[in-house]
């Protein structure tokens, strides 16, 4: 396990990974050349937010001032709206896990900003929180982080959101709850192995604020029943999001997550389907010989921000 955390934490360069087809699509590799800084640079800032305690979230008990960093695409302005995307750690990791900070930026950060220099992605704002409470080790507790995620929607619709759309501008034209709703189509949400289960969470709870789902390598349940109703009793329908997984052949989420998918295209009436077929609002996509590491996160962060 500690290598497999020390791998995700180098986020290093992809090397030898060949993409596999799945239902006619395949997963892009990064250009080598992404690794290395670029002139045409966006930059990173820490925003500090108050929020409260997890566990007691809704009595107010605690209050808290957390962390996230945001990326500001080359060229941001305020005189220009930008789709925002929310993206999480995994466990043993914290906000500065996905793209660093503002003093020392990460590889992932690199290869964004060479995928925005080179019109494969559109610029857009991308904000690393932490689902961490009151300490920086939650992340390393399994038990107590599969809480910490399942309860992240309060502080993230309540606090994170507002913070962060407050400031930077984006499609929603204040921070109400109204606001925030009307603009659900500009928003996503993604996160890797602990937070994969971060974000299936976000699609239960916060449908009405999201329209983008980016699981990578981590599963909520088998019961596509569950994954049904969320959406049935939503009152959206299957043109109203849109789901991206991706996992690797050989990771050890992958058995479990595949089941996951499966279940929820083949349930009967579902609310999922296919995106190779019309209208589908939900593509899986597999690396062969993709482990559980930082390598092949990067590779699925990179395709899924370029498609978003």
């Amino acid at each position: 396990m500690k290598k497999i955390v020390a791998l995700w934490m180098s986020l290093s360069l992809l090397s030898g990974c060949q993409a596999s087809q799945n239902n006619d699509s395949t997963l892009k590799q990064i250009p080598s050349a992404y690794t290395q800084p670029t002139q045409q640079a966006g930059t990173i800032e820490r925003l500090n937010y108050t929020t409260y305690e997890s566990m007691n979230y809704n009595e107010k008990t605690q209050e808290l001032i957390k962390t996230a960093y945001v990326y500001l695409p080359y060229g941001y302005s305020q005189d220009q709206q930008y789709n925002v995307f929310y993206l999480m750690h995994g466990g043993w990791s914290n906000e500065t896990t996905m793209l660093g900070t503002d003093t020392q930026p990460s590889i992932l950060k690199n290869i964004i900003d060479h995928a925005i220099a080179n019109n494969e992605m559109q610029p857009m704002i991308i904000v690393c929180p932490t689902y961490n409470n009151t300490s920086s080790e939650d992340s390393s507790d399994y038990s107590l982080a599969l809480r910490l995620t399942e309860n992240y929607h309060n502080e993230l619709i309540n606090d994170l959101i507002p913070a962060v759309e407050g400031k930077y501008r984006t499609y929603a034209k204040n921070t109400s709850s109204e606001e925030l709703r009307l603009s659900r189509n500009h928003r996503g949400f993604s996160g890797f192995s602990m937070e994969s289960v971060a974000t299936w969470r976000t699609f239960q709870y916060c449908l009405d604020y999201f329209y983008y789902f980016m699981p990578m390598s981590g599963s909520l349940t088998n019961d596509g029943t569950f994954m049904n109703q969320i959406v049935e009793q939503s009152g959206y329908n299957s043109n109203d999001f849109f789901i991206y997984a991706m996992s690797g052949s050989d990771d050890f989420a992958y058995s479990s997550f595949a089941s996951q998918i499966e279940n929820m295209l083949n349930h009967e009436n579902s609310y999922f389907i296919d995106a190779n077929s019309e209208n589908g609002n939900l593509l899986f996509q597999v690396q062969e010989g993709g482990t559980h590491n930082g390598d092949y996160a990067s590779q699925y962060i990179y395709n899924g921000l370029c498609r978003f």
